[in-house]
């Protein structure tokens, strides 16, 4: 019984860590965008060095989950926790990397005039910030209904990534000497993008860790995303 408890109280602060580590990466992807509106190179420059406590965070997790499977041998629904708090872990550290590429942006696009208001960007980062919230209070919940729910909420930020792309191929279209910030901010967007799509990959593991079945959205990584004529390299 106490061997019990003792896991129990690891794998709670595990759990804690992971929210920790979630709240971390939420606070980069709002500041990222945040830095990139303002075109604020100072807190895009604290954000790029601030990823390294994201990493270093992601592989105490890791170290932790690795020693309570090896020395506990849990049980096949302690394990399906464990295994799916590896993976969300690693999904919150490329989270993490994508905030980093945005505040690389704003340093590529530096002091010029934006082409373009933000307007729909900061309405993604709003909405993965909420679902990647959601996400990790259903994991650690148990709440498998909830995981479902917030994979719905994705198309909400794939609408926005496409209003985004037809706006910069019609400024472009019309100047096409703003074709290289285009192309930044476009990757902006994709970085959030494919930040929801982990957010998905996150619920899956919930429906994962709750009923031992894998659900697969089919989703995956794709190359870097170009408006026509560009040969812009990635941030």
């Amino acid at each position: 019984m106490m061997i019990r408890k003792t896991f129990d109280q690891s794998l709670q602060q595990l759990q804690n860590d992971l929210l920790v580590l979630g709240a971390g990466v939420e606070n980069a992807l709002a500041q990222s965008v945040t830095a990139l509106k303002q075109q604020d190179a100072e807190q895009a420059r604290t954000l790029i060095a601030a990823d390294r406590e994201i990493d270093a965070k992601r592989y105490d997790i890791e170290a932790q989950a690795l020693m309570l499977i090896a020395t506990q041998q849990p049980m096949a629904g302690d394990m399906r926790t464990l295994a799916a708090t590896l993976f969300i872990a690693n999904e919150l550290e490329r989270m993490g990397d994508y905030a980093k590429g945005i505040a690389r942006i704003t340093l590529r696009i530096g002091s010029a005039p934006l082409i373009k208001p933000l307007i729909d960007i900061p309405r993604m980062v709003a909405i993965v910030c909420d679902i990647l919230r959601r996400s990790l209070l259903a994991f650690v919940h148990r709440d498998e209904p909830a995981a479902r729910a917030i994979i719905v909420v994705d198309d909400d930020v794939d609408a926005l990534y496409a209003q985004v792309y037809r706006e910069l191929i019609t400024l472009v279209l019309g100047k096409p000497s703003d074709i290289e910030q285009a192309n930044l901010l476009l990757w902006a967007a994709h970085n959030l993008e494919r930040a929801a799509d982990r957010v998905t990959n996150i619920c899956e593991r919930v429906i994962y860790s709750v009923t031992g079945a894998l659900v697969e959205t089919g989703w995956q990584e794709d190359d870097q995303p170009q408006l026509p004529g560009s040969n812009v390299s990635k941030p």
